[in-house]
């Protein structure tokens, strides 16, 4: 099958109009017989009548003397032959060919189709009575002709009509190849001016000289794009931001081993070494934030589909995981989970939103403070709270503190938190936010779930 729209169009254009034609073809033919036939039974039913009006009574026979003009109404420029026969009811033969079909009508004329020397004919019988003295005798009347007038002029009647309906059908895939050509113009332009932008232009593709039909699919086009362009200047701008962020602790790393090279003293290389190893352990867990970090930006959240997540036991785990930190700190943690709290997510990511939003809260919270967790389950979300008492976030830097790389303190970190927090809460359909905490001191971060549709 032909990939050109054009042929595809036309060719479901011609399917109706030729399903038309053949059986306006087979109307007009059937058409054309029965008026041939028509033409032909009233010319056979004039020539009887005039047979008819020739037999005469002679010496008290009956007679009959066919006058020319009875077979020149049946005269044909086809070569046609033209039988005929007048005999009595149960009597003998008065004129004409003995071996005409006998055919006794009724009341009226009748038409029947007929073998005469082995010619097909058509044929019309008719009854004249005769009276003589008293007496009445039924003469039957036949006249056939063969049919090759009758035939000639079906296809005379028929071939015209035939020859127009396909006048139609040409004019119709003309006007319709001319039109496509026209309505197709607008996309080859598009397509031609599409292959003519600039490598760093927009492909962004302006739906209104379009018609109406096209527009949905260029506006779908756009979005695509939309979401290429996102997905692009996404990675670019982490690629861009792990590089600026990895070449410190690099840097940093290769002049700690230029440093040990040059080193005598056993007593400086170990005290160089133990600073690389802090260099190479932050260096870690920054290309894990990184990672952790793309991995929650490129999540979708069809891919979670079908897989319930206990939150309360998500947060047990964290909770076990942070205590140790939070008794070195001194920070109180504590922990209100309602029953059940379940979502549609993925565990491992969960995690790490929990784990972030703890590590920070007590991070930022001053010894003697107090972290609170608390998860509860209103039926239509699942809500999870989080409240410290450390110096909270100004209004202003609450949305940029959710940039990659930004801290609103000089608190030692990397500045990926809280972007991986909001990277994993969108790819779970979830919300984020930021208020002060109770009394307007410290932070209350809350995160609003979906819950698991049963």
């Amino acid at each position: 099958m032909t990939n050109s729209l054009r042929l595809r169009l036309l060719l479901w254009l011609l399917l109706p109009m030729t399903v038309y034609v053949f059986a306006a073809g087979l109307i007009a033919h059937d058409n054309a017989q029965r008026t041939a036939s028509l033409l032909q039974d009233e010319a056979l039913l004039s020539s009887a009548r005039v047979m008819a009006g020739d037999i005469q009574w002679e010496g008290g026979y009956l007679h009959a003397e066919i006058s020319p003009s009875a077979i020149e109404i049946l005269s044909s420029p086809y070569g046609d032959e033209v039988f005929f026969s007048i005999r009595e009811v149960g009597g003998a033969t008065i004129a004409g060919t003995s071996d005409f079909p006998l055919r006794v009508p009724g009341e009226g004329p009748l038409w029947y189709d007929a073998t005469v020397s082995g010619h097909p004919i058509r044929a019309v019988s008719l009854i004249r009575p005769m009276y003589d003295s008293g007496a009445v005798k039924q003469v039957v009347v036949s006249v056939g002709r063969t049919l090759q007038q009758r035939d000639a002029t079906a296809t005379e009647l028929w071939r015209p009509q035939m020859l127009h309906f396909a006048g139609i059908v040409t004019i119709a895939v003309v006007l319709v190849c001319v039109g496509l050509t026209f309505e197709l113009q607008p996309l080859m332009r598009l397509a031609k001016e599409m292959l003519g932008r600039a490598p760093n232009a927009s492909l962004r593709v302006r739906a209104d000289p379009l018609r109406n039909e096209l527009r949905p699919i260029v506006t779908a086009f756009n979005q695509c794009l939309d979401i290429i362009e996102r997905k692009t200047a996404m990675q670019r701008r982490f690629i861009a931001d792990a590089a600026h962020q990895l070449r410190t602790p690099l840097t940093l790393l290769g002049t700690q081993l230029q440093y040990a090279r040059r080193q005598d003293d056993l007593a400086q290389v170990k005290e160089t070494l133990l600073a690389m190893h802090r260099s190479n352990l932050s260096l870690v867990a920054l290309t894990n934030q990184l990672l952790l970090l793309a991995q929650a930006e490129a999540a979708d959240y069809a891919d979670f589909e079908g897989a319930p997540v206990d939150l309360r036991a998500v947060a047990t785990g964290t909770i076990e995981q942070l205590a140790l930190l939070a008794q070195r700190r001194r920070v109180e943690l504590s922990a209100h989970l309602d029953e059940p709290a379940e979502v549609m997510g993925n565990e491992p990511l969960l995690s790490v939103l929990l784990f972030n939003l703890l590590d920070n809260a007590i991070r930022y919270t001053p010894a003697g403070g107090h972290v609170a967790l608390r998860l509860s389950s209103t039926g239509e979300r699942v809500v999870l709270t989080i409240t410290d008492e450390g110096t909270g976030i100004s209004a202003e830097l609450r949305d940029r503190v959710f940039e990659p790389f930004f801290r609103a303190s000089g608190e030692e970190g990397s500045g990926l938190g809280l972007s991986i927090v909001r990277e994993i809460a969108r790819a779970h359909l979830a919300e984020v936010s930021l208020a002060d905490g109770p009394g307007g001191a410290g932070l209350t971060v809350s995160v609003v779930f979906p819950v698991v549709r049963r």
